[in-house]
């Protein structure tokens, strides 16, 4: 005999078209893409955990189990849809009701509600997401870190205010890079730890009558802890905000990388060139080689962004409590936050990867733009004691009477500080030619940066070894909730298949 089931008892017309239209079909797709195998893996667990605290018979749920594991083989298409209820759960549980009938199929949903159900099936989908974006976010950092220890003696032109300032090598642009991905990396795992607690028992908000074991769906379903206060758990999802914000920050700074390379790769810089593989061109001008890559990175940047914004929206003033714009409605821009993220990782990893570098350029500009000025202040100050600010006022004439002249940093001579030590302070300098030559020799002035954080060989030296070992740990720590998800799904799943026969 097969029986069917609603949940729409309590109200008499069917949806509207318009809301199918503009709310239940789109939302009942994404749970087909994304939740549905984790709802499956939520009703193996409650349902072992229902039978194991003696909640229904082993008998009924044998056959459940049995109903999830075929429904779990055969994917989402095997539920049939027809919109006239809001949620995939109400097409599942009807399925299994058709099958087993209303008496054994209807309990399944023993202390449960859809509010706990849910929130815990896109917390999965969340971690999930979280946990392929932070392995993305590792494999760029390490690409960086690589790529730095190969690049860390090429001289470019450091900028500041897209001036040229003082000179840097690439590879200490890139480590620099991949410092400020290892505070994402934090802030990822933040998001991570308080996406990963269980919601699942909490009910409608306050649990259930029914005696529960919910450090057992904790462990079956991989999650680090429950979430205690069932009050909490259905209503808050600061979990989604705060991962959308990390990857709304990560972004904007991918963005800023992005700016970085595709004005490098313009022909007035020619510092590098982006791969054929990362470039488009024109339709009308041949000799052009766009930086699509770029360009779409900096435009995913903003829908980030806008993912965040939109989630943000969502959730202010709403009340406190389980309502569909606070709690259920931050799950698509947020998804689309992640999918956005993860992508972009992996593109931009593959485009530093393919870089093609101009050294003798990037040290040409290095050169040619006074970037080694303040060295050469500071060697007037340790030859002769002149004060900062008085050795700074001498370059600066220097400077500026070189630039009105058409003439490079590396054509300053010796006798020049003198004429304008002598017109500034009535007396020259005298230092030795070798110094001001040495002092605007950018990779000299390089080799001196020694203090702590300085770009000098040794310093990147120790720093890339840091820098290593600090990945090899952040990695590490990602692979270990990998691996605890792993294998409690594994667990679930052979409880189940053994309890089902």
């Amino acid at each position: 005999m097969t029986e069917d089931v609603s949940l729409r008892e309590r109200v008499k017309e069917p949806p509207s078209a318009l809301l199918v239209d503009s709310y239940y079909r789109g939302s009942v797709a994404r749970a087909q893409q994304h939740i549905f195998a984790p709802e499956m893996w939520v009703h193996l667990a409650h349902g072992l955990m229902l039978e194991r605290q003696g909640i229904v018979a082993p008998d009924a749920m044998r056959a459940i189990l049995r109903e999830v594991l075929r429904l779990a083989e055969a994917g989402p298409d095997a539920v049939a849809v027809d919109y006239r209820q809001e949620d995939l759960y109400s097409y599942v549980e009807r399925a299994i009701v058709q099958a087993l009938g209303a008496d054994v199929g209807g309990r399944l949903h023993t202390g449960r509600s859809r509010n706990d159900l849910n929130v815990t099936t896109w917390r999965m989908a969340l971690r999930a997401q979280l946990l392929e974006a932070l392995a993305g976010l590792g494999a760029l950092r390490a690409t960086l870190l690589r790529l730095a220890a190969e690049h860390a003696t090429v001289v470019m032109p450091g900028y500041t205010h897209t001036q040229h300032a003082q000179p840097v090598t690439f590879g200490y642009w890139l480590l620099s890079a991949a410092d400020v991905l290892a505070r994402d990396h934090t802030r990822l795992m933040g998001a991570l730890a308080h996406a990963d607690l269980n919601p699942l028992g909490a009910g409608a908000l306050t649990t259930t009558a029914f005696p529960l074991d919910r450090m057992l769906t904790t462990e079956l379903l991989g999650f680090a802890a429950p979430l205690e206060s069932a009050y909490d758990a259905v209503s808050s999802r600061d979990d989604a905000l705060e991962a959308a914000s990390a990857m709304a920050v990560l972004m904007s700074f991918l963005s800023r990388l992005a700016t970085n390379l595709q004005n490098w790769s313009t022909w007035e810089y020619n510092f590098l060139e982006l791969a054929d593989r990362h470039s488009a061109v024109s339709s009308i001008m041949p000799q052009k080689k766009n930086p699509v890559a770029l360009e779409h990175l900096k435009a995913a940047a903003g829908a980030v962004q806008g993912a965040l914004v939109a989630a943000l929206s969502a959730t202010k003033n709403t009340e406190f409590a389980d309502v569909n714009d606070a709690v259920t409605s931050v799950n698509e821009p947020v998804l689309d936050a992640c999918l956005r993220t993860r992508r972009i990782l992996a593109l931009l990893e593959e485009v530093f990867t393919h870089l093609k570098l101009n050294p003798p350029r990037m040290a040409s500009a290095a050169a040619q733009g006074f970037g080694s000025a303040t060295e050469l202040a500071d060697v007037i100050v340790r030859e002769t004691g002149m004060s900062f600010r008085m050795a700074h006022n001498v370059v600066a004439l220097v400077v500026r009477a070189a630039l009105e002249a058409g003439r490079t940093s590396d054509q300053i001579r010796s006798a020049e500080l003198d004429v304008a030590a002598q017109a500034l302070f009535g007396k020259p300098l005298g230092i030795a030619e070798a110094a001001v030559a040495q002092a605007l020799d950018p990779a000299e002035n390089i080799r001196t940066r020694t203090v702590l954080g300085g770009p000098a060989p040794g310093n990147m030296a120790t720093m890339l070894a840091a820098r290593g070992a600090a990945l090899a740990r952040d990695q590490a720590a990602v692979a270990a909730v990998v691996a605890r998800v792993s294998a409690a799904r594994d667990r679930c799943l052979a409880l189940a298949r053994a309890h089902a026969g």
